[in-house]
């Protein structure tokens, strides 16, 4: 519940500043968090396919 109550302080934050802040520094924040989340996809995708089974002994 404490964990709930924190998130939804910490959105409401992030929120309050994004309506302050200038709609093209948004955009522009929100497209480098879009790579940013989009490049550690590609990283975990590829690292999970690509990792060798590990052999019991």
């Amino acid at each position: 519940m404490l964990f709930l109550v924190a998130a939804l302080l910490l959105l409401g934050v992030v929120l309050g500043t994004v309506a302050h802040a200038p709609l093209t520094f948004s955009l522009v924040m929100a497209a480098v968090i879009a790579v940013w989340l989009g490049v550690f996809a590609l990283r975990e995708r590829h690292g999970r396919r690509h990792r060798t089974p590990s052999t019991g002994s």
